[in-house]
């Protein structure tokens, strides 16, 4: 429930702040120009508020405790290797935290490369070697170091902003038709509008996310042959290995699996965020 909660708040905070702007800048959503800017403001303003909350977030709605004082050798360890990584990445140490989950995941987030969180799940510190869990880290650092976060909310922005307009384009083309053969010319109405609108925006939402879900994957080929570089081949693949004889990944919510290690299975990998393991460690044998 508390997850729910934040999310939904979030949007709500995204669509305040996105009407206050449109509002100051005084916009016309009966013109074309100001409907792209409409879209453009609600597209881009949700990514972006999104990415600049995204440690928030991620540590309120996972539970992340950010290691301060390592309590053991583990997370000594754990820290020394994300230190490691990323100073040999040319970025600022992210925080490092964990979360509890009996899966084996993590992920990388934060609105920049240089203010950034790595997080584990217990699952995964406790269930995989040190070799492991270092290639896993060295993943998640090349995220950080390959500004993924901000590439794909700059991406993320832009099929919205083509999803909120191209919907309403055409729910306006639709309305005007209706029009022009109804004798009152009055059209769909105000409520048929809007579940035009509301359908359209699924339909082209759908296909937005199978190109958001595309460089998704291309990053993480991207993620895995740096990880390679850091931590070795070797120790890369083995996470890569071990990861495919674990469970289905599927607690972490969908902001932060785009950047986890290990991402949900699909019968439709055009959905997928992540490609499947075997296309990934192939893709590594063969580098």
């Amino acid at each position: 429930m508390k997850r729910i909660f934040l999310l939904i708040a979030t949007n709500l905070a995204i669509l305040l702040v996105a009407s206050i702007v449109m509002s100051i800048l005084g916009v016309n959503t009966q013109s074309m120009g100001g409907l792209l800017v409409f879209a453009a403001i609600f597209g881009f303003g949700g990514a972006f508020i999104s990415l600049a909350i995204s440690k928030w977030m991620a540590k309120k709605t996972m539970g992340c405790e950010v290691i301060t004082h390592p309590r053991d050798n583990t997370e000594r360890w754990l820290v020394e290797t994300v230190a490691r990584q990323a100073e040999k990445s040319g970025i600022k140490m992210p925080e490092v935290a964990i979360y509890q989950s009996p899966e084996m995941n993590a992920f990388a987030t934060g609105p920049s490369k240089n203010n950034a969180l790595v997080a584990v799940s217990s699952g995964l510190l406790y269930g995989m070697t040190q070799d492991e869990i270092e290639g896993v880290l060295a993943h998640e650092v090349s995220h950080v170091a390959n500004g993924d976060m901000v590439t794909l909310t700059l991406i993320q922005g832009v099929v919205n902003t083509f999803v909120i307009f191209a919907a309403r384009v055409v729910a306006g083309i639709i309305n005007n038709v209706v029009s022009s053969n109804d004798e009152e010319g009055e059209g769909l109405g105000i409520f048929a509008y809007m579940a035009v609108v509301f359908v359209l925006d699924m339909l082209f939402g759908i296909l937005a996310s199978m190109i958001v879900a595309y460089f998704s994957r291309i990053r993480e080929f991207k993620a895995d042959e740096g990880a390679a570089r850091l931590a070795g081949k070797g120790k890369m693949i083995a996470a890569l290995e071990r990861l495919r004889q674990g469970p289905e990944s599927g607690a972490m919510p969908a902001q932060m699996s785009a950047f986890g290690i290990n991402g949900k299975r699909s019968m439709a990998e055009l959905m997928m965020s992540h490609p499947p393991l075997e296309k990934r460690i192939a893709a590594l044998k063969n580098s």
